[in-house]
């Protein structure tokens, strides 16, 4: 077992959920939190683990990494054979570049060596709301495969076996028309923020069209790569990861602009 002097790690169960918050940046009474941990209890029995890393000095949680075997990643990939890190996360600043990000992949990496997985894939990129590359390659992770804009796929291999793959989301897009969301609880931060795009939508006067993809299968297949989340307009990409408000009115705003820009003028008969 890897250890660090002065942490200690907290292994999250259905059980003890409510003493170990895996707060992800939000308060446990927050909306995205209930709904996040009402996933998280129904991911668990499919093999799904959260580790939170604690403080001992003051019992303070300063980061968590989740992951899942990889028949059941909520990503765009296919990485059956392997573990399957969603999410890592080391907070605040001040806890960074502390050696913390590399414990909890070990961890992941020792799991795998004990089940006897192909390996350890992980799913980067240089946006927000996402891990970079840099943590994983110090680690022994190699990059295998990447998409547009900026996602890249990572193998960490253990044993001889097939490779992980990202899948080809492009062909999934055309198969929504007018303005959709297409998410799943996996991230708090969008489940908490569906109600509000629904309400603003309504407001405009836009039809949205929302989807809860509610198992890993579907999210696999899901019309982006980081799956969670996807705003997509007549088969246009709008937005792959989680935005505020702010901006999905925005872009509601310009996409209703660019409609009626493309109606063609009335044309008058002459008298």
């Amino acid at each position: 077992m890897i250890e660090k002097k002065g942490i200690r790690i907290i292994d999250v169960t259905a059980k003890n959920i409510a003493e170990f918050p895996p707060s992800c940046f939000m308060r446990p009474a927050a909306d995205g939190y209930v709904k996040k941990a009402a996933w998280l209890k129904k991911q668990f029995r499919k093999g799904l683990k959260v580790k939170l890393l604690y403080t001992e000095q003051d019992n303070k949680c300063i980061g968590f990494i989740e992951y899942t075997p990889g028949e059941n990643a909520w990503r765009g990939v296919d990485a059956k054979g392997y573990l399957f890190i969603h999410c890592i996360w080391i907070s605040p600043n001040e806890s960074k570049l502390r050696g913390y990000g590399s414990l909890l992949i070990n961890h992941v990496i020792e799991q795998a060596v004990n089940e006897k997985k192909l390996g350890v894939a992980v799913m980067t990129s240089n946006g927000p709301f996402m891990a970079t590359k840099d943590l994983f390659r110090k680690n022994g992770f190699k990059v295998i495969d990447s998409v547009k804009p900026t996602y890249d796929l990572l193998v960490k291999v253990l044993k001889k076996g097939g490779l992980p793959r990202l899948h080809d989301c492009q062909n999934q897009l055309k198969r929504y028309q007018g303005l959709n969301v297409v998410y799943s609880n996996q991230c708090p931060w969008v489940a908490r923020g569906i109600k509000g795009m629904i309400e603003i939508a309504r407001a405009n006067g836009v039809k949205l069209k929302v989807f809860e993809m509610r198992n890993p299968q579907i999210a696999q297949q899901a019309p982006s790569v980081y799956a969670t989340f996807n705003l997509i307009c007549n088969g246009r990409l709008l937005a792959d990861h989680y935005i505020s408000h702010h901006r999905f009115r925005n872009i509601i705003e310009k996409e209703l602009t660019l409609a009626k820009g493309k109606k063609k003028p009335v044309k008058r008969k002459k008298k």
